[in-house]
């Protein structure tokens, strides 16, 4: 009797081919962006939203960020403390945490480090919305912490000199000083009721973050070294909080799979019954 040959063979080879396929789209094209982003990832379990120094921080991936002197508005600065700034974010599902780390050689009262956020769809500059060359201007979001506070502040602005609290806050922060360097945590839900005033975080999708720094040293004029617009500055860069993870694709190449035997099955079957 002739062998009968099992064609079975190539549908493994598109079977196997499916499942990798499914494994590479599974890796959005958007991770592209992982380079100049910051990516908080999901976590199970307690977030450290008021903990700067928590273990879980480690398992987080961090972004470092260039900083340099606000040249944009009066007064200006020539020269700061803090060139860059790394960073790192975490979220629940619920409430989202970011983690600013900076060297500063003091501890002072007037410390302070902020995030920056663009609201909505319009296109915001970084300099707190500010109307400049092809870019509309604000609103954007500030969440702000100073030392001698201690507390997380939720601001808001469109442009320069127009900076103020919002009615509603819902931003907290916590800093702490370690071996001439600042850690600070920022953190707030994923979604609030203020639309119009608040940075919506939505998981999955890239949106936009600035950071800012500043130098709260005294100097001989008993002022602080940075203050107002005298501080060290980040352009925009992108932020992202990860979305669940998402099974579909194994499910899929589950059923390739499974289609595929089943046609070879079928297909043995029917020559075996010719042959």
């Amino acid at each position: 009797m002739a062998r009968v040959r099992r064609p079975g063979a190539k549908w493994w080879v598109a079977a196997v081919s499916v499942v990798g396929l499914c494994l590479t789209l599974e890796l959005p094209a958007a991770y592209s962006q992982q380079s100049v982003a910051v990516r908080a990832g999901l976590v199970k379990g307690t977030l450290p939203a008021d903990d700067p120094t928590a273990a879980a921080w480690a398992t987080a991936p961090t972004s470092e960020f260039p900083l340099s002197p606000q040249v944009h508005w009066p007064v200006r600065i020539t020269e700061v403390t803090a060139k860059t700034v790394k960073v790192r974010g975490l979220h629940d599902g619920t409430t989202v945490a970011i983690l600013l780390e900076y060297q500063d050689p003091t501890e002072d009262p007037d410390d302070a480090a902020a995030l920056e956020f663009m609201v909505g769809d319009t296109k915001a500059h970084f300099a707190h919305g500010q109307p400049m060359a092809q870019v509309e201007g604000g609103p954007v979001n500030i969440w702000y912490w100073k030392n001698k506070d201690g507390k997380g502040s939720d601001l808001g602005a469109k442009g320069f000199g127009t900076l103020k609290p919002h009615s509603h806050q819902d931003v907290k922060a916590k800093g702490v000083y370690q071996g001439g360097a600042w850690k600070v945590v920022f953190s707030r839900p994923l979604s609030t009721e203020h639309v119009a005033e608040d940075t919506q975080f939505k998981p999955g999708e890239f949106g936009s973050i600035a950071f800012a720094v500043w130098d709260g040293k005294k100097m001989d004029s008993g002022q602080p070294k940075e203050k107002g617009s005298e501080k060290a500055i980040s352009s925009w860069w992108y932020f992202r909080a990860d979305a669940p993870p998402d099974y579909s694709p194994y499910l899929y190449a589950l059923l390739a799979v499974g289609l595929a035997l089943g046609f070879e099955m079928a297909l043995v079957r029917r020559l075996k019954k010719g042959s």
